[in-house]
């Protein structure tokens, strides 16, 4: 993908979630009878011909049920979490894999579904009294036997894309190497530099702690861009361009980025047009590509 979409690729969806419809009992009754559903299991649902499958309820395996919302003629969607099954032409995938391609209906369905599953996965037990929980308010929350609920939390983070402030073709930006991304074929690749907001921090102090910490640079001129959730397994990406001096001297930290390096934008746009093999970008479903493509479009 080399051009810039409005909005990052997981930042889209139609659907109302109605959320004042999640603790009607009566309601979610009829609307599953009539409802649509995806079915999701470790991240993954049914993709064909570039559209999510969409089971008739009376079709749909058994398994915790997750109310997504109502699109414009109010018919429901729903999510089942359970294994998926056989569809002539269908192919499990995953939001890597599919969320580019899909349309904005089907992509804001897969992505609300995979990060409901996530949290429903990862808080099978209260944190607070260690007691079992089940699903409720159709999918909404946790619930323990006494009634003690929990509701689904997501975890913000920055992501920064630095520059120089630079026009044209000898523009700069500056783009890390992860410690971690050690996996064949990702040696060479950069990616913006991201990181975790802390308790009592500010996503702008942030973006100027992680970047310190990251390659030992100060940064000017912080604005922020655009958001996306990542549900890897549940974080919200806070979007940002800042300001650094191309001369400082880089200081990578290498518990986190093996190397960092300057970019021009005309090395960027060979990039994204698969026209060199020296360094590769981020999959195009991130936001850090999303970033990349924006700030060499030019755009503010």
């Amino acid at each position: 993908m080399t051009t810039t979409p409005g909005v990052p690729p997981l930042a889209r969806g139609l659907l109302d979630r109605a959320a004042h419809r999640r603790t009607d009992a009566d309601w979610q009754r009829d609307a599953w009878a009539k409802g649509r559903v995806l079915v999701v299991h470790k991240g993954r649902a049914l993709v064909r011909d570039g559209s999510l499958v969409l089971l008739a309820a009376e079709s749909a395996p058994e398994g915790d049920r997750l109310f997504l919302g109502v699109d414009a003629e109010e018919t429901p969607y729903f999510a089942v979490l359970a294994e998926l099954p056989e569809v002539e032409g269908a192919h499990a995938q995953d939001l890597r894999q599919a969320g580019t391609g899909l349309d904005e209906r089907d992509a804001g369905l897969l992505i609300t579904a995979v990060a409901l599953a996530s949290w429903h996965h990862r808080h099978a037990f209260s944190a607070k009294s260690g007691l079992a929980t089940t699903a409720g308010e159709a999918g909404w929350t946790r619930v323990t036997d006494d009634g003690e609920t929990s509701w689904p939390r997501t975890d913000p983070a920055v992501i920064v894309l630095i520059h120089d402030g630079v026009d044209g073709p000898e523009g700069r930006c500056l783009l890390g190497h992860n410690a971690t991304w050690t996996m064949p074929g990702w040696e060479n690749r950069y990616s913006c530099l991201a990181g975790f907001v802390e308790p009592g921090e500010s996503a702008e102090a942030t973006v100027i702690r992680e970047v310190g910490e990251e390659v030992g640079v100060d940064v000017t001129d912080l604005r922020y861009i655009a958001s996306q959730p990542w549900p890897f397994p549940g974080s919200l990406m806070l979007g940002f361009f800042a300001r650094a001096d191309p001369n400082a001297e880089l200081h990578p930290d290498p518990a986190e980025i093996s190397h960092a390096r300057w970019f021009t934008r005309a090395e960027i746009g060979a990039a994204l047009t698969e026209q060199t093999e020296e360094f590769g970008l981020p999959s195009a479903v991130s936001i850090a590509h999303y970033l990349i493509t924006r700030w060499h479009s030019g755009q503010p």
